[in-house]
């Protein structure tokens, strides 16, 4: 059997398909959420899995943080300073970074935006919570506060 043959077989026998999948157009099926001043969130959780389109406007900055995820962060446009463990680089496109669980990283751009997607494995909890928060203060509004 050939790698790519190896590569893009089926499933095996008596395996069932984990769902039924889903398809997103994130300009249109995913509103952008404000998670911080000039950081603009579009994700895209699976089961096991969770993509955030990120977009940092000129001078943004989200502060150092951990958490239990892994995370790469990959840039689409634009650049930003990021920092992991202390020690910082530039990224601009086609560039990117892993970040193993419980390490100390963050990001700020500069002058440019940076348009970027992370990628958590799992999803991201912190993500999951606010977009319940999120949920939770629409559904709110949409009832005028009252439930």
């Amino acid at each position: 059997m050939s790698q790519a043959d190896s590569y893009f077989g089926t499933a095996p026998d008596g395996e069932q398909p984990a769902g039924v999948g889903a398809w997103y157009d994130l300009n249109s099926d995913v509103p952008p959420f404000e998670m911080a001043p000039g950081l603009l969130f579009r994700p895209i959780i699976g089961t096991n899995l969770a993509v955030n389109l990120v977009t940092l406007e000129p001078y943004t900055v989200a502060p150092v943080h951990a958490h239990d995820e892994e995370q790469i962060s990959y840039v689409l446009e634009g650049e930003f300073e990021f920092e992991i463990n202390g020690e910082k680089r530039v990224l601009g496109p086609g560039m990117a970074a892993v970040i193993p669980a419980h390490t100390p990283h963050g990001a700020r751009t500069h002058d440019k935006q940076c348009v970027e997607l992370d990628i958590f494995y799992p999803p991201r909890q912190g993500l999951l919570d606010a977009l319940k928060n999120r949920e939770a203060q629409q559904a709110g509004d949409a009832t005028g506060g009252t439930e």
